[in-house]
């Protein structure tokens, strides 16, 4: 394959002295970091301290609003109104592009969170109202969308612009979402199996769903949680395969 791709991943996401994931492995490995912006996770710390990180080794940096449930990770559904939640989306970017420039680095996307994120996938109100705040704040930013969304399909009308996501460590329904976390087989653990599916979806121009329909979208950028176990290990092996297989892997910031 002559593809070039993003490689991202969730970082980030402790808070004070709670830990979560192995950011310096991870920054190793990957072209992108989404950095949680204080509500789901992260603090003024936290996030100084993880841009900082990015800078040295090179790492493009976006921002990753959520929801602000500390207990539920952000992973939770919030009964936010749209105001509401344009707004907080806008606080959280603004958060992440003080707490980048003050690490000497420069924001340059913006990648929503566990359930905000899968809203705005499925729901074109969450999804114009994250839009909205992105080009209220700071229009130049980049849209790292969930590939097939609606925000991914909106971007454009917002006059935004936006790049693809697909997700290497989660499965997928026929409709293109991602398959609930509590239902089984729905976060993948295997590196060699996630490396063999990324490639056959790059191959192939689309997603690959748990059933094997093949859904096309362009995939700018492929993301591995780094929540999840063996994170790093997924990422090492998933870079060291698309690169043998002569897929470029670089961040889509052209950084």
């Amino acid at each position: 394959m002559t593809l070039t791709v993003d490689l991202n991943s969730d970082m980030g996401e402790g808070f004070g002295p709670w830990k979560m994931g192995d950011d310096a492995a991870m920054l190793d490995i990957v072209t992108s970091a989404n950095i949680a912006c204080g509500m789901h996770a992260g603090d003024p710390e936290v996030m100084a301290r993880t841009f900082g990180e990015a800078r040295a080794k090179g790492v493009a940096v976006g921002a990753h609003p959520g929801y602000p449930d500390l207990f539920g990770f952000g992973r939770r559904n919030m009964p936010f109104t749209l105001g509401e939640t344009e707004r907080l989306i806008a606080y959280q970017i603004g958060a992440a592009e003080a707490m980048a420039a003050y690490a000497g680095h420069k924001l340059t996307y913006v990648k929503l969170h566990g359930a905000l994120g899968n809203l705005s996938q499925q729901n074109r109100d969450v999804a114009m109202a994250a839009l909205r705040a992105i080009k209220a704040v700071s229009p130049q930013l980049i849209c790292l969308t969930i590939a097939l969304g609606e925000m991914d399909r909106l971007a454009s009308d917002m006059e935004l612009e936006r790049k693809s996501e697909i997700f290497a460590d989660r499965a997928y329904t026929d409709e293109g979402f991602l398959v609930d976390r509590k239902l089984p087989g729905a976060v993948l653990h295997d590196p060699d199996e996630i490396s063999r599916r990324i490639r056959a979806m790059l191959e192939q121009g689309g997603v690959i769903t748990a059933s094997g329909k093949l859904l096309k979208t362009p995939v700018d950028s492929i993301c591995v949680h780094s929540d999840t176990p063996d994170a790093v290990e997924i990422a090492r092996k998933l870079r060291a395969s698309l690169e043998a297989s002569g897929v470029t892997v670089k961040s889509f910031t052209g950084a």
